[in-house]
């Protein structure tokens, strides 16, 4: 008896302790019940000039005791998820803000998930809009905004427009002919340029974002809450192997073949730009269809009421160019402007995290950088033009820039720095960066098209590549198709803080090769340094950290749009813009430059033979060639004095 006694007390502790779970909710179940526990949810269809409806999720604080300012994301991605009592569990740029309390305002953008229209990657900017039926992103947004201001309770009048990559991009195009009530812009991670973001470098095709064509503008004839587009799978898990065992792109059409049988809106068309893989095979050029999408050349003049904070990760492997340019190009033609740069040890739009510990692939640079980003730079930035006086007295920096070889945040007031001078290194014979030229020599290596040099060491199939750009580069230092070239132990420490310029003198035996040049950190044998995380086969002893790199196809060396073969074995001078940094070799440690003349299959495979279009290469033209370095060969750096 007392045995049953005691079963039936532990059953009804089980049952008390069961009820007990269900009624308390974890924390982690509370925090993705916020915004449905605090906001409201409206969904809407936002008529534009031309008649067109744009999907539009308005999320509203349930406090209106007062008023809010207006936090609006437009976007190709989705606002999922779809139903007006169906919640995203975190809204806002960051936490911060969608806990002070906002209305959050996202839509899906032209031709895209549930709007009406016709979508265009990178739809051209129309500058003399002669009636209603000329449209473009900043007047579908000029449209969303007035709108939202006129319609929407409890707002306070002002709004401000954020995004990561492509949302980064809209964000861009909301200053250009900007509604009196944008006050705020953050472009993050912003593409500027699809022929130097994302899908091309200087030419060269980004092979590795073979997948992710059909996102980037399949059509569709209806809006649909559902993917339309399919991902091609490439059933392996050894990217490498597969793009070799593929060959000339033309191989790859197949893929695609699906997209005319099975799309209703490709069925009758027969225009190339309908589809993205058609318009990158049919552009191979820098020609009037990429040079239309520039953002860049109609940020000239930027209403003077329209602050903008433009962020950007160091090792963003897709839009660092967007970001940089972007930057740059606001602040030389609009001097008035508040605006300012935010770069910061991260990956593509890594500074969203909460997470503690930031780590880009390998390299840890320390903990709470983004939280402190999140909280201390971007939520102190919309408060102020968006619910403070927006005098432009943030308190914030001009560019707040972390130096990932010190591992530390440094502030200045114009970027690259004031005290930043340019400094000439020299490739130099026996693998020496030398600070002065010497004798010249010409040093050969064979670019065999049968073994390119990998990007990256790991053996995998990725969507996009991030991890590389910081991947230790011993693995290419100790191939003989790759050129090294490095000081000898630093007695100093010196640090690199702007942009740098390749100029190379090389020579073929072909009549065209890609060039690729990568700046790397070569830390000490004997470093105390440690990342328990790294991959197991790696230790932080001799790491070869890469800082920078870049690719030039060699054809466009004198010009993207009207490229012109090389004259086999005659020297030749190619120059390779690479993007900012900064980054202080430390004392103790080397600096090194490698030369190679593939990196694959991040990027597609040369011919090594000049052919008017890549796309349309045969397996004839591709042929082994050799290759020469002239020790004329300079690198241009900005040096922080």
């Amino acid at each position: 008896m007392k045995n049953y006694a005691f079963k039936v007390f532990v059953l009804i502790l089980v049952i008390n302790t069961l009820f007990s779970c269900k009624k308390t909710p974890s924390k982690t179940q509370q925090k993705f019940k916020y915004v449905e526990e605090n906001y409201n949810k409206l969904e809407t269809a936002i008529t534009m000039r031309d008649g067109v409806k744009l999907f539009t999720s308005i999320y509203t604080p349930k406090d209106n005791s007062k008023t809010y300012p207006i936090l609006l994301q437009r976007t190709p991605y989705s606002t999922r998820p779809y139903g007006a009592n169906k919640f995203k569990t975190r809204i806002a740029p960051n936490e911060h803000l969608m806990k002070e309390g906002n209305i959050v305002v996202y839509q899906d953008v032209r031709g895209r998930w549930m709007s009406e229209g016709t979508y265009d990657n990178m739809r051209a900017y129309i500058p003399n809009k002669l009636d209603s039926t000329f449209v473009d992103e900043s007047s579908d947004t000029f449209d969303t905004i007035d709108w939202l201001v006129k319609n929407v309770e409890n707002n306070n009048g002002n709004v401000g427009t954020w995004g990561i990559s492509y949302p980064g991009f809209y964000s861009t195009y909301s200053t250009i002919d900007a509604h009196p009530a944008l006050k705020a812009a953050s472009p993050q991670a912003s593409i500027a340029d699809f022929y130097f973001d994302d899908f091309h470098h200087n030419g060269a095709f980004t092979l590795s974002y073979f997948r992710a064509v059909p996102l980037f503008g399949t059509p569709k004839d209806t809006p649909t809450d559902s993917s339309w587009y399919k991902i091609p799978d490439l059933n392996t898990k050894d990217q490498y192997q597969f793009f070799l065992d593929a060959g000339p792109l033309s191989n790859l059409d197949h893929f695609f073949e699906y997209e005319k049988l099975d799309n209703p809106a490709l069925k009758n068309s027969d225009n190339a730009s309908d589809f993205f893989w058609n318009e990158l095979k049919e552009h191979p050029n820098y020609d009037e269809v990429w040079q239309s999408k520039d953002i860049l050349q109609h940020l000239k003049n930027i209403k003077s009421h329209v602050a903008t904070m433009v962020v950007g990760g160091t090792f963003d492997a897709e839009d660092l160019y967007g970001a940089l340019e972007t930057y740059k190009t606001i602040e030389k033609y609009n001097k008035d402007n508040y605006n300012t740069l935010v770069f910061g040890p991260w990956s593509h739009g890594q500074w969203v995290t909460t997470k503690t510990k930031n780590s880009v692939g390998n390299y840890y640079f320390g903990d709470s950088i983004s939280i402190k980003y999140q909280e201390r730079i971007e939520t102190k930035f919309f408060n102020h033009f968006l619910k403070g006086t927006g005098d432009k007295n943030t308190g914030l920096p001009e560019a707040y820039i972390y130096d990932t070889g010190k591992k530390e945040w440094n502030s200045y007031a114009v970027w690259p720095p004031k005290n930043a001078e340019k400094q000439t290194f020299y490739l130099a014979d026996n693998q020496k960066l030398a600070s002065e030229k010497e004798k010249e020599t010409g040093i050969q290596f064979i670019s065999n098209i049968k073994k390119p040099v990998p990007y990256s060491e790991d053996i995998k199939t990725v969507f996009t590549p991030r991890k590389y750009m910081t991947d230790d580069q011993r693995f290419a230092a100790r191939r003989s198709d790759v050129l090294v070239f490095e000081t000898p132990v630093l007695k100093d420490d010196i640090t690199l803080s702007g942009d740098m310029l390749a100029k190379l003198q090389v020579a073929t035996t072909g009549t065209d090769a890609d060039w690729i040049v990568k700046i790397v950190d070569v830390h000490p044998a004997d470093t105390n340094e440690n990342n328990k995380d790294m991959q197991n086969h790696l230790k932080m002893s001799n790491y070869h950290l890469m800082v920078r790199s870049e690719v030039m196809r060699g054809k466009f060396r004198n010009s993207f749009t009207f490229p012109e073969p090389f004259i086999p074995n005659k020297k030749t001078a190619v120059n390779i813009k690479l993007q900012d940094v900064h980054h202080t070799f430390k004392k103790g440690h080397k600096l090194q430059i490698q030369v190679q003349s593939t990196w694959f299959p991040l990027i597609d495979l040369n011919p090594q033979t000049y052919v008017d279009n890549i796309f349309k290469a045969t397996v004839e033209d591709f042929k082994t060639q050799t290759h020469t370095v002239f020790t004329s060969s300079e690198i241009e750096f900005t040096v922080l004095k």
